[in-house]
């Protein structure tokens, strides 16, 4: 359950986000924010390169604080770097809440 709510949170949220809060360009605005999961590029530099309680927040260069502060300010730039900023985030999120469930005691 755990995988399904995590790659929900990756590739359905996104959808929802461009539908309902860029109706005119939803389209374009779905594909950036889909483009945005490219940032686990830098899982591979990882070794080992997936490791299944690993949590990516901290752990890799573009998961870690300084990183989230970057995307953090993209939000106040024109788009499409708001977008960006928004994917970014929202994907930090994403991995955070994955961190919480493997952690968890309760799931």
């Amino acid at each position: 359950m755990q995988a399904f709510i995590h790659y929900f949170l990756h590739f359905g949220i996104p959808f929802f986000i461009a539908y309902f809060f860029f109706k005119k360009d939803w389209k374009r605005v779905y594909l950036i924010l889909l483009a945005t999961m490219l940032v686990d590029l830098d899982h591979l530099l990882a070794n080992p390169v997936f490791q299944a309680d690993r949590c990516s927040i901290i752990f890799h260069p573009l998961h870690n604080y300084y990183a989230i502060i970057v995307y953090f300010g993209l939000l106040f730039i024109r788009k499409p770097f708001n977008i960006i900023g928004i994917g970014l985030l929202f994907h930090m999120l994403t991995d955070f809440i994955d961190c919480l469930m493997s952690n968890s005691v309760l799931y």
